[in-house]
């Protein structure tokens, strides 16, 4: 009987936080477009005798992930030294937290196929990113190595998974989720492409009924979340053919080859003491206050699971609510909409397809027109012009209001007229298109466009006019080719300039067609 194995798996996310300078010098901290080694200072090169200061905002950004990831905030926590030696570490040490890190005891659930998965988060901790490696090929055909010291120092949290995810798809899920939670809470981009998120995957695999031992690989170099559960599958793939063959598993460190779809052995892996730990002696230890915590915990906003389940619960489809609560400004304004009157269960569908289309055609045609400034928006609300009275204030805004140049209130008012009839699904996306184009408000355009025609006899009148006109399509409809509706409909969608009620011209050209003649 063929030996059954189980997969143990482990992630551990790299995140680079969002402040203003480096985790223990001034440099700025935004270096993604500067020129190498400019961002640089005595600090962050490793020069002997100067001295590191805490960043503040890094560590209240840590505290804030933590909180969102339900974790235990420790009174107590300190620095650590981590020692190797690598090209890429400017003092041959990192500066990392060992024993006492900020956040311990968390966990995050993470929905697979309609399972959930509870994963338990070890830690998170604060350290500072390395220097940046280029391996090139130099003029006379050499390898080299290019160095570039601007990202060291960069602040650098790691939350540290417990090894409770048993499938690539679960760590998939898992890196997509908490990508999604570190944007909504605002503490890092989480851009893979960027390098401000990389996720280390450790995997073992055993057979059923054996306990686990410490034996592990870790799995480096996935720059994707695709890449990760490739990688994944490949190793499970590597480790039960070992097994299979009575072959041990080395603990080492494996990088993933995209092009090739393999991983390959880069070093032996190292364990703790290996990396001679100690107390960073030019640094205090830190003392995080109850108060702390509470004013930052105060401070955090309902996490997307809680709004997600908000939105369901008032009809909102749940596939659309779970695309929606990825991005936390479009779901700040989709709140405001609602607020405004919109149904939650017609504005959450409506904003994720149809505004969203609109937001990228509209962006698209600021980058080709060259426009990349707040000139190219159409009117503010604040400016009064075609928006109407008693629209709100740009004053006040939602949090997406800046990037969405709509008020909330208009996409609320847009939907109104669509529920009432007054303008179709069709007729509702050229309206929202004009909308961003001219600023005008949605009442405005609708009554110079003139209503949705939805009478009977009107719509019967042209019905039968496009049925006479096209022969060729009713016979097509006769012979079983349901296709030839929707060219009948565009028809009279053409002939009405799109204002025809789709659902009364759809049954009207039915009716006709199957009436026996």
């Amino acid at each position: 009987m063929p030996t059954a194995y189980r997969t143990v798996i482990g992630l551990e996310t790299h995140v680079q936080l969002r402040t203003r300078s480096k985790m223990f010098c001034g440099c700025a901290a935004d270096y993604a477009n500067a020129r190498p080694n400019t961002h640089v200072c005595p600090v962050c090169l490793g020069m002997p005798g100067v001295l590191p200061v805490i960043n503040r905002e890094a560590v209240d950004h840590t505290i804030r992930t933590g909180l969102a990831l339900n974790c235990e905030i420790p009174e107590y926590a300190k620095f650590d030294r981590k020692n190797y030696a690598y090209p890429d570490l400017m003092k041959w040490y990192q500066i990392s937290q060992y024993d006492l890190p900020l956040c311990i005891n968390g966990h995050f659930d993470v929905e697979v196929d309609g399972a959930t998965t509870r994963v338990g988060i070890t830690r998170v901790h604060l350290e500072e990113d390395t220097a940046r490696l280029t391996h090139v090929t130099a003029a006379d055909g050499a390898p080299a190595s290019l160095i570039d010291v601007n990202r060291s120092g960069a602040p650098l949290m790691e939350i540290v998974s417990e090894p409770d995810i048993q499938t690539p798809a679960e760590a998939m899920a898992y890196g997509e989720k908490l990508r999604a939670l570190l944007r909504w809470i605002g503490v890092s981009t989480a851009n893979m492409e960027d390098g401000a998120l990389r996720i280390d995957a450790n995997i073992s695999v055993w057979p059923e009924g054996e306990p686990i031992g410490d034996v592990k690989v870790e799995v480096k170099n996935m720059n994707s979340f695709r890449s990760l559960g490739r990688a994944l599958a490949f190793e499970i793939e590597r480790q039960t053919d070992r097994r299979e063959r009575g072959q041990p598993i080395e603990q080492e460190t494996r990088g993933w080859d995209e092009s090739a779809g393999v991983t390959r052995s880069q070093r032996t892996k190292e364990y703790a003491h290996d990396y001679r730990y100690f107390p960073e002696p030019d640094l205090p230890p830190l003392h995080v206050t109850r108060h702390r915590v509470d004013t930052l915990s105060a401070a955090l906003p309902r996490m997307p699971d809680q709004v997600a389940a908000d939105l369901i619960d008032q009809g909102a489809p749940a596939d659309d609510v779970s695309e929606l609560v990825q991005d936390r400004p479009l779901t700040d304004y989709t709140l405001a909409v609602l607020q405004a009157g919109a149904p939650a269960n017609q504005a959450v569908t409506w904003i994720v397809h149809e505004l969203r289309r609109a937001l990228n055609a509209h962006a698209a045609t600021r980058r080709a027109s060259g426009s990349g400034d707040s000139s190219a928006l159409p009117p503010s609300p604040s400016q009064g012009e075609g928006w109407g009275e008693g629209r709100p204030s740009a004053r006040h805004p939602t949090p997406a209001s800046s990037t969405i140049p709509i008020p909330p209130a208009e996409i609320a008012a847009l939907l109104a007229l669509r529920s009432q009839g007054a303008v179709s699904s069709t007729m509702a996306g050229e309206v929202l298109d004009e909308m961003f184009a001219t600023g005008t408000s949605a009442k405005t355009i609708v009554e110079a466009r003139g209503p949705q025609i939805s009478g009977q006899d009107e719509l019967l009148a042209i019905a039968r006019q496009v049925i006479q006109e096209n022969p060729q399509a009713v016979q097509d409809y006769r012979d079983g080719k349901g296709r030839a509706i929707q060219f009948l409909m565009g028809q009279v969608m053409r002939i009405t300039r799109g204002k025809a009620n789709p659902g009364a011209v759809s049954d009207l050209i039915r009716t006709e067609l199957d009436t026996p003649q």
